[in-house]
């Protein structure tokens, strides 16, 4: 996905705190136990910075629990507040769950910017933020998962910043820093639940901004390590005020199903018993969506709706836990694995709904019913509106659908359509054949983030660029998979590669030039929202110059190999930096590529 940098002026507090060593209590905490000294501010003591944002619990701000809270900011003046002490965190517990209740109110009116923030950070890595977008009545409870600082000594800093005007006030109360009482998370490397298979049926309103059904998934578990949960991503609901959300879902059978939690965007599903390797289980639930007004991957644009990342899909478990990061604005958070949909739409025959995978429509008065079946993906997407719609064929043999929102001329559609026939076909040719058969485009040049990749599924402005982007993004992301918030290079890198790749754009021109030691083409995208302004820069535009520089020191015969085997070992799969440094060395033969990951920062 390309995101527009945001204005330095509008990034969030920098981490200012690394890793400290310091001199452990006489007795250290167990697993259990909750760590954060003062967690709810009841006295002055413990956290240090700004204490004076320590206040008392009045009408006008009241706490979330007992006589006082953290009030930060609230000047309508440029200000910053920062309260942080250290924890101990022990080691060999099963988790580390951060949890703390938020009211953020403000005076901005703004709906798209970031004007006043507010960074919850563990050493150096902003493990969340929030904005005055994130404003809400009453207070709110936050999780956030930290099981990978387990057995550390970090720094827990709160950073608040504002804006020359208009007053954002961060309300923060009853931090607790828990961890599981069981044993270790599961060394066994391997990814589950694995083969997800999806059934859904869903019933939309007359605008097609509501959709309202039922949902199924059948799982295995691929590892030697018992399954005794699963998790559910319900990633849209980041686009609604936690509790209130625009993703519900209820009635779920097969399971016990826990609160909420990182944001609303994931559910615990307890499984019945624990399921052994290679064993099977299948959870239900009903499902309403609701989508808010945009024009956003999940959102309205007048009567368009786009429905990105609105079906609860299942988290992954590796040799580092559970992953259940947060949802990021700034990119993407969408780790999963291959799995199959079977999805129903039914809907106003007035409405058409490109989507992933291929459609077939059934027509019946005024209601069609348009069923798609998608197989080996790792998502499903959807539009619904009064697109116009034109098809062809690319050379080898894909459907390709273009949708126009209001305001696309025929031109430009047509354009569009030939462009990424055309693309599908190149990239098919340089990383092996596109394997679904049919892909839509919705174009739409309200988007504010450029474009946007689903299987078999885009959204683009009207653009010679982004197009072929995100058609590449069909192979790298969803072909060959990445875990996409703690590795973005590995796909968006790849896909501007891929594209200059495309339109003849040898990279000569390139040139990187680090702002900071902790600057990584690897880094995760904790780093990247905390420093939003260099996301694009570092990820994009580095990340394909460090391939194009790559092809220039291997040669072009070993770079064009590389890149299809690559892709090609990785079929389905997921793949880590640590292995495509391994292939490209194979690739690079007796050049040693030791000294180019250093220079280029590519670690792992």
């Amino acid at each position: 996905m390309r995101r527009r940098a945001f204005p330095a002026a509008l990034t969030l507090a920098v981490g200012l705190f690394g890793l400290v060593a310091v001199t452990p209590p006489a007795q250290a905490a167990a697993c259990g136990d909750q760590v954060i000294g003062n967690a709810g501010f009841e006295d002055a003591g413990t956290w240090t910075g700004s204490t004076a944002a320590i206040v008392a619990s009045t009408t006008a701000e009241p706490s979330h629990g007992g006589a006082r809270l953290a009030r930060l900011d609230g000047t309508g003046a440029t200000h910053t507040d920062t309260l942080s002490q250290s924890v101990t965190l022990p080691g060999g517990c099963s988790s580390a769950s951060l949890t703390f209740w938020s009211h953020i109110d403000t005076k901005e009116t703004t709906t798209s910017t970031k004007y006043d923030t507010l960074a919850v950070q563990i050493g150096s890595d902003t493990v969340a933020s929030y904005s005055n977008l994130d404003k809400n009545t009453g207070y709110v409870q936050r999780t956030v998962d930290v099981s990978r600082y387990l057995g550390q000594t970090v720094t827990l800093s709160l950073t608040g910043r504002e804006d020359s005007s208009l007053a954002t006030n961060f309300a923060l109360d009853d931090f607790a820093l828990t961890t599981g009482t069981g044993g270790p998370p599961p060394t066994d490397t391997t990814r589950t639940p694995i083969n997800p298979a999806y059934t859904v049926n869903l019933t939309s309103n007359a605008a097609g901004d509501t959709w309202t059904g039922h949902q199924s998934v059948t799982f295995t578990n691929g590892s030697a390590t018992a399954l005794p949960e699963v998790y559910l991503r319900l990633w849209d609901n980041y686009h609604g005020s936690c509790p209130t959300t625009p993703i519900t879902v209820t009635n779920l059978t097969g399971g016990t199903a826990s609160a909420l939690t990182v944001g609303c965007t994931a559910m615990k599903v307890t499984l019945p018993t624990p399921l052994a390797q290679n064993q099977s289980a299948t959870i239900a639930f009903d499902l309403s969506i609701s989508v808010p007004s945009g024009a956003d991957r999940f959102g309205k644009d007048g009567a368009f709706s786009m429905i990105g990342n609105a079906l609860p899909v299942l988290a992954v478990r590796d040799g580092s836990g559970w992953h259940l990061d947060p949802y990021t604005n700034n990119g993407e958070s969408f780790y999963t694995v291959i799995g199959d949909f079977d999805v129903t739409l039914v809907h106003p025959t007035s409405l058409l709904t490109p989507a992933t995978g291929t459609s077939t429509e059934t027509t019946s008065g005024s209601t069609t019913t348009t069923h798609a079946v998608a197989s080996k993906v790792r998502d499903f997407a959807w539009a619904a509106g009064p697109f116009a719609k034109i098809t062809k064929t690319s050379g080898k043999g894909v459907r390709v659908n273009v949708y126009s929102v209001s305001g696309i001329s025929s031109s430009n559609a047509t354009s569009m359509l030939n462009l990424a026939a055309d693309a599908v076909d190149v990239h098919s040719g340089r990383f092996g054949d596109y394997p679904y058969g049919e892909l839509d485009a919705v174009i739409d040049n309200n988007f504010w983030f450029g474009g946007m990749e689903y299987p078999g599924f885009v959204m683009d402005l009207v653009s010679t660029v982004a197009l072929p982007h995100e058609i590449a993004h069909q192979w790298f992301y969803g072909i060959v998979g990445d875990d996409e918030y703690n590795s973005p290079w590995l796909d968006e890198g790849f896909t501007d590669y891929a594209t200059d790749l495309y339109r003849g754009v040898t990279g000569a021109g390139c040139s990187i030039s680090w702002q900071s030691s902790a600057e990584k083409l690897t880094n995760s995208m904790a780093y990247w929202d905390a420093h939003s302004s260099r996301y694009s820069t570092v990820v994009y535009n580095y990340g394909k110059c460090t391939l194009h520089d790559l092809q220039r020191l291997i040669g072009d015969t070993a770079m064009t190999t590389l890149l299809k085997s690559y892709a090609q070992s990785h079929w389905y799969g997921v793949s880590t930096v640590a292995e495509f440094k391994a292939a490209a060395q194979a690739a690079a033969g007796s050049t040693d590529l030791t000294s180019f990951w250093t220079s280029h920062r590519v670690e792992g």
